[in-house]
């Protein structure tokens, strides 16, 4: 079963030093139809105005992954990382017992964009951890490369049973996934026009599938994509 769901059909809002759309409930946008998908809780496409961001707030319990799509973000944690992640960086914070931290565009000005992923961990009560990798474009140029999963081929660990790849795609090349038995996938268009067995997606469009063996799309313009396998 192929599920669209459309860019507009998000929430959003707009407060000025920020421009966000949620894909699923967050905040003060709540959908009971929306609440997730398997285990994704949260996917948040964050624009940042410069010299704009997120002051210092907590969090427990959620596997967060940062995906810059354009600008920086610089980033500080109550574990004592600190670091500015720029597009081709993956940063996976595991709140776990808890853990405070802080984003914000260093720019002043040009904006970021934010694509910012929460995940169900595991289990509860995990240590909170923290890592961040570079992927360039050479690695993700026309095929899907792995970037979070079981942490092989270089890729984040997460504490949940998810794969994450990612490709950026030249007009009218393809890429391919097969999934397992009793797997499923959620597809977010980060830029770009794709083909999806003749049915068209742009930028910021989700799209989940169940009992699905395989997803193949087609890039219509440059594209970049994230593929999440779960459980």
């Amino acid at each position: 079963m192929i599920t669209l769901r459309k860019a507009h059909e998000r929430g959003h809002f707009d407060f000025g030093w920020l421009d966000t759309s949620h894909t699923f409930s967050f905040g003060e946008y709540v959908d009971p139809a929306h609440m997730g998908f398997r285990a994704l809780r949260v996917i948040n496409d964050d624009l940042i105005a410069p010299a704009q961001g997120f002051g210092t707030h907590g969090h427990r319990d959620m596997e967060i992954l940062s995906w810059i799509a354009e600008g920086s973000l610089e980033h500080k944690d109550s574990l004592g990382n600190g670091s500015v992640i720029r597009p081709g960086d993956l940063q996976r914070m595991s709140a776990g017992t808890g853990v405070r931290h802080s984003e914000f565009n260093p720019s002043p000005t040009e904006r970021t964009r934010l694509i910012q992923v929460w995940i169900l961990p595991e289990r509860s009560g995990l240590a909170p951890g923290y890592e961040q990798r570079h992927f360039p474009p050479a690695d993700r140029a026309n095929r899907l490369r792995l970037v979070a999963g079981d942490g092989r081929d270089g890729s984040v660990k997460l504490h949940q049973d998810v794969e994450l790849w990612t490709a950026l795609l030249e007009p009218g090349r393809s890429v391919a996934h097969d999934f397992r038995p009793r797997r499923h996938g959620w597809l977010q268009v980060v830029r770009g026009e794709l083909d999806l067995g003749g049915r068209t997606l742009s930028t910021g469009d989700g799209v989940a599938l169940s009992e699905e063996p395989s997803l193949a799309v087609r890039a219509e313009t440059p594209a970049e994509i994230l593929l999440f396998d779960l459980a």
